[in-house]
Formats: structure tokens, sequence, C-alpha cells
């Protein structure tokens, strides 16, 4: 069986199916966020740039070198990765997405302690 290589459109689909994942215009990209911007997609549709942490970073440029490589600037510091969507299956492409949306979440605020007096 053929592998089902991975489209823009897995990539939408899949992304707004993740918990309170909504689509909006990011400059030139269309981007997807919870809290924060989890992942964003060329206009192209041929490449995703992914928000992960720098070891989640190196883990998937090594692991899968032909489709993902660092953002090369600053971003790309950061843990931010661009993706080849065509070298990625679906379930590569999934994966991609959930590790990138946990990032993306809500972190809960810390309460002040109350001034006294």
């Amino acid at each position: 069986m053929a592998k089902a290589w991975a489209k823009a459109s897995d990539l939408r689909r899949l992304a707004l199916a993740l918990n309170g994942t909504t689509e909006a215009p990011h400059f030139d990209r269309t981007a997807f966020k919870v809290a924060r911007i989890y992942v964003t997609l060329a206009t192209d549709g041929e490449t995703a740039n992914f928000k992960f942490a720098p070891d989640e970073q190196a883990l998937k440029c090594t692991v899968a070198a032909d489709a993902f490589t660092p953002v090369p600037n600053a971003f790309g510091k950061q843990g931010w990765t661009t993706a080849t969507l065509s070298k990625l299956t679906i379930p590569e492409l999934q994966s991609a997405l959930e590790m990138a949306h946990a990032h993306a979440l809500p972190t809960k605020a810390k309460r002040k302690p109350r001034a006294s007096g």
C-alpha cells in the first residue's frame, strides 16, 4: 500500500480538529492558534512552520531531516521549524501538529497575593 503524503488541506483539517484551534491570516501565511500561534501554512501550501520546543525541533530535524529544518533566523532558535508537507505522512503530520498544539494552550495565570492592610 502506498503512503499518503500530506497536503495543505490535511494540515487545515487536522489543525482545526485540535481543541480550541482557530484559523486566521498572519502576514503572508495562514496561522492556526489557540492562545498562541503554533503552526503557519505558506500561501503555496507546500510548507508549514511549526512551533516546537528546541529539543523537539532537534529530534524532528534529526529523525526526519528530509522533512524538517529549523527556520533560518532567530525564530528558528526559538524552535520554529519548517516542514515540507509532501515529505510527511498523515500520521507524521498529526504528530507534529499535536506536539506544537500542546505549546499553544493557555497557561493558568498565577494569582498575585493580595496586599494586606
